[in-house]
């Protein structure tokens, strides 16, 4: 196993987080309790960082926008010093043994058992020969990465290419550890089998069936025996006391989710965080109605939505620059715009990026999960996409509201019919790149494929240098920690930058990270967008993340004239 980071050593990992080398996943989950117990004295720490523990690193990301990376450097560090001076004293895990039946029948089973030079039999009968451990859980809900593989399957690599999607329950091996999908994702492991045994379940604690420290005994068991994993019933919601029926979901559209603030504070247990892939956006969409940064809002991706008024309400909408029409005459965006009963509301083509934003005041309502109405696509988590003749729910509403956005060049940022500019920060894996590798990515042009999403896109170059491949021990570095806007390179060269809905361990190494003034710009990065990355330093992100912030509180102007009622 490479490591990400030396131990010890404290790397910046973007803007908003850090990246701290430790000895193994025990280290780690000591050094996360400690900074649990350093944070205790911040105001709101449960939401102020978020923390995920690797193989040999823990990864610390602040959420509260008001807290300088400064602060989070400081946190770690002085956690770091309280473990080494007082050691470990954290539990491993409860120790259960776990038995999972498997049909050993996948896709990549002949291809292992080349790489190994063993036959089909052999690799199953190495996997069923003695009990794994759960090292770490993460990466997805409920996925958890087992050590202990028998000497020739340890040195099985990870696919070249990731597939786009994994079949839940799929039975994979890479870089030394062996694990379950417990959701269809996507996954660059090799697939040799598959089980039916659910391993994740969002409706009640623990949630996941493995925890760290466990025991796991594959068994086999026969083709006809092992059924896909059963689906999480959709939840069954009432709308609280107050809320009311607003609008009908005439057409969806292409994909029309919603989206808050996401899901802080579980990432630890491989819950995607999720929320906007264009926060700034959804932001200025709520403002002009009266909400919150992050209250729940309609995120429509490529247009096509038509929803009918149900009662009166005051809508707005912002991001992508959408044809919009309400009661089929043109209406402009960044505007607050009454809707009455049997009105339609119309999100049609958009202009400039692929995704609009439509806040109602008073906020969407919904069934949460961890705290959240966000829908992501990684773990399928949250109420889904929007369907014909669904109702949408609003909590209640007080003025003032808005009343248009200035033009400031806030809600412009994503209008731009050009090359997208994304300013990056230097990755933590400089080791295994070339001493040039961010100057040649920056030398650049890409193009996004079509097969992104909310999880992530992948590029394509499209002139200049081609990007160099990452050094040969990168295959095998440990999977650690990621944030949304990191600039993956799997093996075949070809980049991937993470979106909200990303898995929360990710191990292909970092070239960079888009920095948060940015993360709007990335979300609005539809198939065909180009691309070019500008690398700026850690105090020129923090002044373009604070100008930002200071254009947001000056965006909407005016108000609406109207009562409340």
């Amino acid at each position: 196993m490479t490591r990400s980071v030396p131990v010890g050593e404290l790397r910046d990992f973007g803007d908003r987080a850090v990246l701290i080398g430790v000895e193994d996943p025990v280290a780690g989950r000591a050094l996360a309790a400690a900074l649990c117990r350093r944070l205790a004295a911040w105001d709101g720490s449960a939401t102020d960082v978020d923390m995920v523990v690797g193989f040999a690193t823990v990864m610390a990301c602040l959420l509260n926008p008001s807290i300088e990376l400064e602060a989070l450097r400081v946190a770690v560090a002085r956690a770091h010093t309280d473990v080494r001076a007082h050691g470990a004293d954290e539990a491993d895990g409860t120790g259960r043994l776990v038995t999972i039946p498997c049909a050993f029948d996948g896709a990549d089973l002949a291809e292992v058992a080349a790489l190994t030079g063993l036959g089909p039999k052999e690799v199953v009968a190495h996997l069923t020969a003695g009990p794994l451990t759960v090292a770490v859980m993460g990466f997805s809900p409920g996925f958890a990465y087992l050590d202990g593989l028998p000497g020739p399957l340890r040195s099985v690599p990870r696919r070249e290419r990731p597939r786009p999607s994994v079949p839940a329950g799929s039975v994979a091996i890479a870089n030394g550890h062996a694990a379950v999908y417990p959701t269809a994702s996507p996954g660059g492991w090799q697939l040799v089998g598959r089980t039916g045994v659910p391993l994740f379940s969002p409706d009640e604690a623990p949630y996941a069936v493995l925890a760290p420290g466990d025991q796991v005994r594959f068994t086999l068991a026969a083709a006809d025996e092992v059924a896909a994993p059963p689906r999480p019933a959709a939840p069954v919601w009432t709308p609280p006391r107050g809320a009311r029926a607003v609008l009908e979901v005439l057409s969806p559209g292409l994909r029309a989710v919603l989206q808050d603030r996401g899901r802080p504070g579980v990432a630890g247990a491989g819950v995607p965080w999720a929320g906007p892939a264009d926060p700034v956006s959804l932001a200025l969409a709520n403002r002009l109605v009266g909400n919150a940064d992050d209250a729940p809002a309609l995120e429509v991706t490529a247009g096509g939505l038509k929803l009918r008024g149900l009662a009166e309400c005051h809508v707005a909408v912002a991001g992508g620059a959408p044809d919009l029409r309400v009661g089929g005459d043109v209406v402009a965006q960044g505007r607050v715009t009454p809707l009455a009963e049997g009105t339609p509301l119309e999100i049609g083509r958009l202009r400039a990026g692929c995704r609009s934003y439509v806040a109602v005041a008073g906020g969407f309502v919904g069934p949460a999960l961890f705290g959240s109405v966000a829908t992501d696509e990684l773990a399928g988590l949250g109420p889904g996409p929007l369907v014909a003749g669904q109702r949408l729910h609003a909590a209640p509403w007080s003025p003032p509201l808005g009343d248009h956005l200035v033009d400031d060049g806030t809600a412009a940022r994503t209008e731009d019919r050009g090359v997208v500019e994304l300013r990056v920060l230097p990755g933590p894996h400089r080791e295994v790149f070339a001493p040039d590798a961010l100057a040649r990515l920056a030398a650049g042009e890409f193009v996004v494929g079509g097969q992104g999403n909310r999880v992530g896109i992948r590029l394509e170059t499209a002139g200049a240098a081609p990007l160099p491949r990452p050094d040969a021990d990168a295959a095998a570095l440990d999977s650690h920690g990621v944030v949304t806007g990191v600039v993956q390179v799997p093996p075949d060269g070809q980049p991937v930058v993470l979106l909200p809905d990303h898995a929360t361990l990710g191990g292909y190494p970092v070239l960079a990270v888009v920095a948060s003034v940015d993360h709007g710009r990335l979300g609005q990065c539809g198939p065909g967008t180009r691309v070019r990355f500008v690398p700026v330093g850690a105090d020129e992100a923090e002044a373009a993340r604070r100008a930002q912030r200071r254009a947001l509180d000056g965006a909407v102007v005016g108000h609406y004239p109207l009562a409340a009622g």
